[in-house]
């Protein structure tokens, strides 16, 4: 049925329709409307047997998520930035465990300083986690990823967190064809745990595991990774199959056949990527673009054939690794081993900042003509940037950097001579 719906709204009507048994989460923004949506769903009764629990912290709220988990209940959460760092511990602890919990991560910028707004570093902060990540590029495909994640999470015994970019898809309105509960029913069958606590066949979940055993338990663990590599297709062809629209899998290519430069990317920018490929091909550039919907496990195999043909690959990051630089562009250059394909990281859109058109159509440019350097940062401000790196040489209290730079910006707190804010 085709609405007219807000993002997070879509994600919940999606989630409520996967019959979860168990829903726990505490607020945080911007994921608070779905859990909110959801939570009025169970008040009212139209979600039985449904418990919503509430909970005092994300720690808290992945905490009940297990122990629901562990008893044989399809349980769900979502949080956001800070708040999958607080529950960081436990969401180690799903993963070890083998629970098959669902989370959306409504994607946002790391602090400090606070930034409330889009980008993929809480989900970077998490990708050795042990639970399988999907991207969304759009609201659909926010909605769809979730019936597809309850199955493929209790397919194999793992997690599974479905990502969306923060505001620019949880609190966007747009058209989303939102399923049936009889075409979820039919896609998704009735939880059987695998594992569960029941004081007639008591066991122990979660025991003390030491040297002579822990590497195996990892490995085992990868293995169920490696095992999903080969599932999410086929969950995603049985989705299209049921819903008649593809959604999920590994990676998906535009315009990439005869393309000579190939950007790779995640999550909503790849919408306005492929705007500035077209209007880049009409201009005569051979560029084309790469969408990975799997982050973890790592599709290295897709990755390799859809960048088969690529003379040159730009990495667009929505995150970077402080001292390194690219995480998925790291990943995708050893995904390239053996190619003499040169991968070149732009960082863009930290902490919500717009990635426009125009800039994108200047970086094509750039990768086409070979002037792109192999680590660059989007419409980075080398003027701000220097005036405050001058002050740090110039004097040892040269103060906040964060604050620093908004005051010479124009957008905070202005100073005395004497120094004091004011």
């Amino acid at each position: 049925m085709l609405r007219q719906i807000e993002g997070s709204r879509a994600v919940a009507e999606t989630v409520g329709l996967c019959r979860p048994e168990v829903v726990c989460a505490y607020p945080i923004t911007p994921q608070t409307h779905i859990v909110e949506a959801i939570g009025v769903k169970i008040r009212r009764g139209e979600l039985a047997p449904c418990e919503f629990i509430n909970v005092d912290s994300e720690f808290a709220a992945m905490s009940v998520a297990i122990g629901a988990s562990a008893a044989g209940a399809r349980a769900y959460t979502a949080t956001a930035s800070q708040g999958l760092l607080f529950m960081m511990e436990a969401v180690y602890n799903a993963a070890g465990l083998g629970l098959p919990i669902v989370m959306t991560l409504a994607n946002r910028a790391v602090g400090a300083p606070i930034n409330i707004w889009n980008d993929h570093s809480d989900a970077m902060a998490a990708r050795d986690a042990g639970w399988i990540q999907l991207f969304a590029e759009t609201n659909q495909e926010a909605a769809d990823l979730h019936p597809q994640a309850f199955r493929l999470a209790e397919a194999l015994s793992l997690p599974v967190m479905v990502c969306m970019d923060g505001f620019i898809l949880t609190h966007a309105v747009e058209r989303v064809d939102l399923p049936t509960q009889a075409a979820i029913d039919a896609f998704l069958p009735p939880y059987v745990p695998r594992q569960v606590l029941d004081p007639d066949d008591p066991v122990s979940i979660g025991a003390m595991v030491g040297p002579e055993a822990f590497t195996e338990v990892r490995y085992l663990a990868h293995l169920r990774q490696v095992q999903a590599l080969e599932l999410i297709p086929e969950v995603a062809a049985a989705f299209a199959e049921q819903f008649g629209r593809p959604s999920g899998g590994l990676v998906r290519s535009y315009r990439t056949a005869d393309a000579e430069v190939v950007v790779v990317a995640m999550g909503s920018v790849l919408g306005t990527i492929k705007d500035a490929i077209d209007v880049a091909r009409q201009d005569g550039l051979r560029v084309g673009a790469m969408g990975l919907t799997t982050f973890r496990p790592f599709p290295a195999e897709a990755i390799r054939q859809a960048l088969a043909t690529a003379g040159r690959v730009v990495v667009l990051e929505r995150a970077f690794s402080m001292g390194l630089g690219g995480v998925l562009a790291t990943d995708v250059a050893l995904a390239l081993t053996g190619r003499d394909v040169p991968v070149a990281t732009v960082v863009a859109g930290l902490g919500g900042r717009a990635i426009t058109g125009g800039s994108l159509r200047g970086l094509l440019r750039s990768a086409a003509d070979g002037s792109l350097p192999a680590l660059s940062f989007l419409d980075l401000d080398r003027e701000v940037v220097q005036r405050e790196l001058d002050r740090m040489a110039g004097r040892r209290r040269s103060g906040p950097i964060a604050e620093n730079l908004l005051r010479d910006l124009g957008s905070g707190p202005r100073r005395d001579p004497a120094g004091a804010a004011r």
